[in-house]
């Protein structure tokens, strides 16, 4: 068995290389139960733990436990912790244990990234990343990985947060800024994508321009939103999985009150394998809340290259 820590999981891939294990991943015939959602903590230090299996017979099979804690940040901990184990299919002997954390924050990134492939508008100028946690810089990467920007705009509610992650960017020679101005910055932005812990709407529909894709990847409860209900009015809205109609409040809202039905949600599966066709014009929206078969993957992909490395 080996083991690959947060370093040797980036030094083994990044965000562009695991898009299209992703691709693969959503059109296989693999298994993944509905994840199990404990809350932890209390109400001044929330918490929560998911646990996510998966398998593909005759291949591996794989768990997720993950904690997810806001908070961690002030104490100076990362609010995503972790670890995969991976299993061999024939004799259920553990081949890995990788870090959980830096497999989700590749995975989530390419997932989106895979999404906007499908999705974003052909020849996008402005770039807009809501939320200033680790995610974000993937995030960047994810979708630079599929389009060409002109511009990167990043925003979070502590702007010196994000001037710092702008600035770790800028070193790269990618044409970012900083700014405070939430509604300016999405009224110019062809892609959003947003990665936080809000439980309230980020961002408004009234906003959005013709043509904008909306990628959003923070809400995983009933209670957490990023996007208001006009965001998901006359719009193309795809998910990774129809769990999330019940797991994220930027969809439980909409359905509830009937701005969006649940029958006009297409499935990733679906639109990778062209059995729904995406919009030439308007509104497209994916919501992500994570998908077992997207982690098993990932650490088959991680598991082969540090074999071959070896």
């Amino acid at each position: 068995m080996i083991t690959l820590d947060f370093a040797d999981v980036h030094l083994l891939a990044n965000v562009k290389s695991l898009i299209e294990p992703m691709r693969r991943a959503f059109s296989s015939l693999g298994s993944g139960p509905e994840r199990a959602h404990y809350d932890l903590g209390t109400d001044d230090y929330p918490g929560t733990l998911l646990v996510m299996p998966a398998w593909r017979a005759t291949a591996s099979i794989g768990v997720k436990i993950t904690t997810v804690f806001p908070k961690n940040p002030e104490r100076g901990y990362p609010s995503i912790s972790g670890a995969y184990l991976l299993l061999a299919w024939l004799t259920g002997e553990a081949r890995a244990v990788i870090d959980g954390r830096a497999l989700t924050l590749l995975r989530t990134a390419a997932v989106s990234a895979l999404a906007a492939d499908l999705l974003a508008p052909p020849n996008p100028e402005v770039l807009l990343v809501v939320g200033t946690g680790a995610l974000s810089r993937y995030l960047i990467e994810g979708h630079l990985a599929v389009r060409c920007y002109q511009s990167i705009l990043i925003w979070g509610r502590d702007p010196r947060k994000a001037e710092s992650i702008a600035a770790e960017v800028r070193v790269h020679g990618l044409p970012i800024c900083a700014q405070d101005n939430l509604e300016n910055m999405t009224r110019s932005a062809d892609v959003i994508s947003c990665a936080t812990m809000s439980d309230t709407a980020l961002i408004r529909g009234a906003w959005l321009k013709t043509n904008a894709h909306l990628d959003l990847v923070g809400s995983f409860k009933p209670t957490m939103r990023e996007a208001d209900d006009e965001c998901f009015r006359r719009t193309f809205i795809v998910v990774d999985t129809l769990n999330a109609m019940a797991q994220s409040g930027d969809l439980t809202s909409p359905i509830a009150n009937g701005t969006i039905d649940r029958h006009q949600v297409a499935l990733l599966k679906d639109l990778i394998e062209k059995n729904v066709s995406a919009p030439t014009a308007g509104h497209t929206l994916f919501k992500s809340v994570g998908v077992a078969l997207a982690d098993l993957a990932a650490a088959e992909h991680l598991f082969e290259r540090a074999t071959l490395r070896s």
